[in-house]
């Protein structure tokens, strides 16, 4: 009987002592303990560092160094509001992003700069697992050399696309990496979805699936699996139908022409001449020394691959003045994990070649305190480096200005019907929907029209940079439109960690801030 063979099998004289059942599974559980603390204190302990640094930023500098952080900000702040859905579709703000940022971004552009954060760790965290994939030594160290790319770290407290758009392609990678060649391939497709620079590496992604024999010997064979890389662009098509009803809406949405007579350009070394501020000024050289170390051993040849194909790609627009881009080296930082990777290889073979020297010189004993020391000196030299560029960067003071006008009208509040700004973080402040701006342009006659017909109730908040650069509008345009002047300041604002800034040269960055009221 089942109770019986039960009862007897407890029965003293063939059970196991008490103590010698128990205490195995107790050392046991002590030893995985120990093996989780071995394997992942190290990668904590930099995810700790880096995320505590990013929440930091975050407090500091509560704006972006660019317009666009405010303006995908109030993308996916407005997105789900009536009359808004083709916000969620929109080709410059890119829909995975205003998807993914909408619920944080209820919350408030403080939330949504802190999610901003946790993305970017999450990318760091996938960055050290495709490290140990690739059984690179030292793996947990990709976590820092990932942030401690300037423009990286400069996107990290801001709500810009960078950060998720390399998650996502580290996600793919490792998954590809893993066999699991499908799955990363649809990951893959969303690229698209994130930044403009996604369809290229799609293609890149296809390329590296006809060339993958593992998946079958005829290469015939490895064409069907490329066609998981067209779900991302298929789902925006679908979705965009669905809510626009245009079946050529992301053609006709597109802010973007190949050609214009206007666009910036400049020489095809730029981003190569911008290395420091993409790099650091020490970690470009360990960049590119394990790029060549990488491609003589040819390891990791698709993360090589991604890197160079994103840098060439901008490099020709930039040449060429193509898409209307204007040249900004974070557009490089989209695959910075990959550009992790190879800092990585590069700190690994410098660090080796240092062990190795110490040998034959006979100071093995010292060896590891050597490179202890030289690599402490390095991070922290990188790290000042990266810090001095996010607080150099012009942009991320300005919202100090913005701010204490802002709680000057606070302090002194008038009835306002509309709104009108030259700065998208000014709306972020009024918490303003995105759509309510005048319909400024770059023709100064219309922008004056538009000006004199405003209702009354119309808030005029304005700055002696962008609005006059953008819209050719100024300060003194506004009286003879009708409108009251509350408020005028100039404010000198200086970098918190040292007195010059990135952008501007040395001394503070000027910025007079302006509200104007039409009774």
């Amino acid at each position: 009987m089942p109770f019986l063979l039960h009862a007897e099998s407890l029965s003293p004289a063939r059970a196991l002592p008490h103590d010698s059942v128990r205490e195995p599974s107790a050392e046991a559980a002590r030893e995985r303990r120990r093996a989780l603390l071995h394997r992942y204190w190290q990668p904590a302990f930099w995810l700790v560092v880096v995320g505590s640094i990013g929440t930091t930023l975050v407090l500091l500098y509560p704006d972006s160094s660019s317009a666009d952080g405010a303006t995908h900000f109030l993308q996916a702040r407005w997105a789900w509001a009536a009359g808004h859905r083709s916000l969620l579709v929109d080709v410059w703000g890119r829909p995975l992003f205003t998807v993914t940022y909408s619920l944080a971004a209820s919350l408030g552009y403080r939330a949504a700069k802190l999610f901003t954060v946790i993305v970017a760790l999450a990318c760091a965290w996938e960055t050290w697992r495709v490290a140990k994939l690739l059984n690179f030594g030292r793996a947990a160290l990709v976590i820092p050399l990932l942030f401690l790319q300037p423009t990286f770290l400069g996107v990290t407290p801001e709500t810009m696309t960078e950060p998720l758009f390399g998650l996502v392609f580290i996600l793919a990678l490792r998954l590809y990496l893993e066999d699991r060649v499908g799955a990363g391939a649809l990951v893959a497709s969303l690229l698209p979805l994130a930044r403009p620079e996604g369809p290229f590496l799609v293609a890149l992604w296809g390329v590296w699936i006809l060339l993958d024999r593992r998946l079958s010997p005829q290469w015939w064979r490895r064409i069907p699996i490329t066609f998981y890389l067209a779900f991302g662009m298929l789902l925006w098509w679908l979705v965009a139908l669905a809510i626009t009803h245009d079946p050529l809406w992301i053609r006709h949405n597109a802010p973007w022409k190949l050609t214009s007579p206007t666009a910036s350009h400049g020489s095809f070394w730029n981003y190569w001449n911008m290395r420091w501020e993409i790099l650091g000024p020490v970690l470009w050289r360990v960049v590119v020394v394990g790029m060549l170390a990488l491609l003589v051993q040819r390891r990791a040849l698709k993360v090589v691959s991604a890197v160079l194909v994103i840098f060439l790609l901008h490099s020709i627009m930039w040449a060429k003045g193509l898409m209307n881009t204007e040249g900004f080296p974070r557009y490089i930082s989209c695959v910075a994990p990959a550009i992790a990777l190879i800092t990585l290889a590069g700190w690994n073979f410098f660090a080796d070649a240092l062990s190795w020297i110490l040998r034959i010189l006979g100071a093995a004993r010292v060896q590891r305190a050597a490179i202890a020391v030289l690599s402490a000196v390095v991070l922290l030299r990188s790290a000042w480096y990266a810090l001095t560029y996010v607080d150099g960067q012009e942009g991320s003071r300005a919202a100090w200005a913005m701010n204490d006008s802002y709680e000057w009208f606070r302090a002194h509040p008038r009835p306002v019907r509309e709104l009108a700004w030259s700065r998208p973080y000014m709306a972020v402040l009024f918490d303003w929907d995105i759509w309510r701006n005048l319909p400024w342009t770059d023709d100064r006659a219309h922008n004056l029209a538009l000006l004199r017909a405003a209702p009354s109730g119309t808030l005029l908040f304005w700055d002696d940079a962008t609005g006059p650069d953008w819209y050719h509008v100024t300060a003194s345009d506004f009286a003879a439109a009708g409108f009251e002047r509350l408020r005028s300041a100039s404010y000198d604002l200086y970098p918190l960690l040292r007195r010059e800034s990135w952008d501007h040269g040395p001394g503070p960055r000027r910025e007079g801030m302006h509200l104007f009221y039409k009774e």
